[in-house]
C-alpha cells in the first residue's frame, strides 16, 4: 500500500500534509506542557553566548525550571489554542520559553535574577497560574521575596505582639516582686 502525500502551496512554497501533521503535534504537546506547568516565561535571549545560555539553563534546573527554545510560530499556536492570542504579539525574534514545574514564581524570578548580569537576556510576557502577565507584571512578580522568606516574615509578625506581651508580663512580675 503506498502512502498519500498531498502536498500544499502556502505563501510561494508549497507544504506536505505530513509537515502538517507533524507541527500540529508539536503545537499539542505544547498546549499539554503549558497547561501542566505553573508558570511560562517568554525571554529573549539574543546577544547571549552559549556559555551564559547554558549558565542560565543550570540556575533554571536547580530552581525546577526548564528552557526551550521553541518555534515563534508553534508556541504563537499553542497559546491561541489556550485563549492567550496576546501572547503572540510578543512572540517576534529569537525567543525561548521558560517552564516552571515547582512553584508559580521561581521562572520569572530566575530569569530575573540572571537578567540583573546579563543585560542582553530579556523578560518578555507570562503566564502565571493561568493568567497572562505583561512585562510590568511578571517584573513584579519576579521581586516578590520567595514562599520560605514570606513565611519568616509572617511568622516574625506572628511572634513579634507574642514576644512584647511576654516581655510586659515579665516586667510586671518584676515590678510586683519589687513593691513586695
Amino acid at each position: 500500500m503506498t502512502e498519500e502525500v498531498f502536498i500544499y502551496t502556502v505563501g510561494g512554497g508549497t507544504v506536505s500534509q505530513k509537515a502538517i501533521e507533524k507541527k500540529q503535534l508539536l503545537v499539542e504537546a505544547l498546549v499539554e506542557r503549558i497547561q501542566s506547568a505553573n508558570s511560562v516565561v517568554i525571554i529573549d535571549y539574543l546577544g547571549l553566548p552559549v556559555e551564559e545560555v547554558t549558565a542560565l539553563r543550570v540556575e533554571l534546573l536547580k530552581n525546577g525550571c526548564e528552557m526551550e527554545v521553541i518555534k515563534n510560530n508553534i508556541t504563537r499556536r499553542a497559546m491561541a489554542a489556550l485563549g492567550y492570542d496576546q501572547m503572540g504579539d510578543h512572540l517576534v525574534g529569537p525567543n525561548a520559553v521558560v517552564f516552571s514545574r515547582e512553584d508559580s514564581v521561581s521562572a520569572a524570578k530566575v530569569v530575573y535574577e540572571f537578567a540583573k548580569d546579563h543585560k542582553k537576556l530579556e523578560l518578555k510576557v507570562g503566564l502565571v497560574d493561568g493568567d497572562f502577565m505583561n512585562n510590568d507584571k511578571i517584573t513584579t512578580i519576579a521581586t516578590i521575596p520567595s514562599r520560605e522568606t514570606l513565611l519568616t516574615m509572617f511568622a516574625g509578625g506572628l511572634l513579634q505582639p507574642i514576644k512584647e506581651v511576654a516581655i510586659g508580663l515579665s516586667l510586671h512580675i518584676e515590678n510586683l516582686e519589687n513593691n513586695a
